[in-house]
């Protein structure tokens, strides 16, 4: 009996106790988001934001989740019901399985496996499937245009994330995210990878359907895409996974190119702040980016934002990889 606990009920109960920790903060992230978002937003428009409910309007997004959870789900009658219920759960539920790798400081990550950015990759291409499954279920012609028009959006901008990702890959040479926060990058590198950092920034807004390509939510000829037939919790649903989306993109970019949870710059003076610390701070910064881009840009025309996807990122990209192999190779600096 010892045995079976200290081998396989004690470290089930630890998994357990970690996966609800993890889906905890990331909730609680999520609904502060959506507060930090109105904040922003209105000292960018010269006005308040929540400032009602609770101090300093604090406890907003908590009413507006009781007043989403209070409200009836109205079902159309000619949806297709099994996959119209499931589809904002696969979306929601995709945002929160891919934090399983995201390591938010020195050997704390719930599972630091060899090929952490390959399941990352996967795990946010498959969220394509719930955007789908959400507009043709609805069986109707607005959500389901929606539906397609995110789909074939969401699958451009990640080719060019891909290549950006093979760029990263071959200054580190390895898959593993704790490695690549912790490898070695010369100044040089650094400065070859900005332009990756750019694409990647405006490739992570279109692959979560933000503004300026919020364009599957086009309210002038689609009247809300997607999710135009969903209410009550399941619309809930659908914003608390584009949440976690945008928290999940910024810890990526942050990852990949900000030096994960270590100091900025190097510096050493600043390495008694605890690593998670950093983390928080840097995802913070790209997530400012999320809400700066939508309070400042209007949104694209449909041909401009697949324009900009297959005829200026695809191929720049590309060229890039080959630029950086090639410079990495004269220089005698692959990993």
């Amino acid at each position: 009996m010892p045995e079976l606990w200290s081998d396989y009920i004690w470290p089930l109960v630890l998994i357990v106790t970690h996966i609800s920790v993890i889906c905890g903060l990331v909730l609680l992230a999520v609904a502060y988001l959506t507060y930090f978002e109105r904040k922003v937003m209105g000292a960018m428009q010269r006005r308040q934001g929540p400032m009602t409910v609770g101090p300093f309007g604090l406890l907003q997004p908590i009413a507006d989740g009781l007043k989403l959870f209070s409200k009836e789900t109205i079902i159309p009658s000619q949806a297709n019901k099994p996959v119209f219920i499931l589809a904002p759960m696969v979306l929601f539920m995709l945002a929160l399985v891919a934090w399983a790798v995201i390591p938010v400081d020195y050997q704390m990550v719930l599972a630091d496996i060899n090929v952490g950015i390959l399941y990352l990759f996967a795990v946010s291409s498959m969220a394509v499937y719930g955007v789908l499954m959400a507009g043709w279920a609805s069986n109707s012609r607005y959500a389901f245009l929606g539906g397609l028009r995110s789909a074939s959006q969401m699958v451009s901008y990640e080719v060019s994330m891909g290549l950006v990702i093979v760029c990263v890959l071959l200054c580190v040479g390895s898959l593993n995210l704790t490695e690549i926060v912790m490898a070695e990058r010369p100044w040089w590198v650094q400065l070859l990878l900005l332009p990756m950092l750019a694409v990647f920034l405006i490739s992570i807004l279109a692959e979560t359907n933000r503004a300026p390509f919020d364009l599957p939510e086009g309210e002038s000829e689609l009247a809300g895409g997607f999710m135009v037939e969903y209410s009550a919790m399941t619309f809930a649903l659908f914003f608390l996974g584009e949440y976690a989306n945008m928290i999940l993109m910024s810890a990526m970019t942050v990852i990949l190119f900000l030096g994960g949870w270590l100091p900025p710059l190097g510096i050493e003076a600043l390495a008694f702040i605890p690593g998670f610390v950093w983390f928080v701070l840097k995802t913070t910064g790209v997530l400012f980016f999320f809400v700066w881009a939508r309070a400042t840009f209007p949104r694209y025309r449909y041909d401009q934002l697949m324009r900009l996807g297959w005829k200026i990122f695809l191929p720049f990209t590309l060229l890039w990889v080959v630029v950086m192999a090639g410079t990495l190779l004269v220089f005698d600096a692959l990993p």
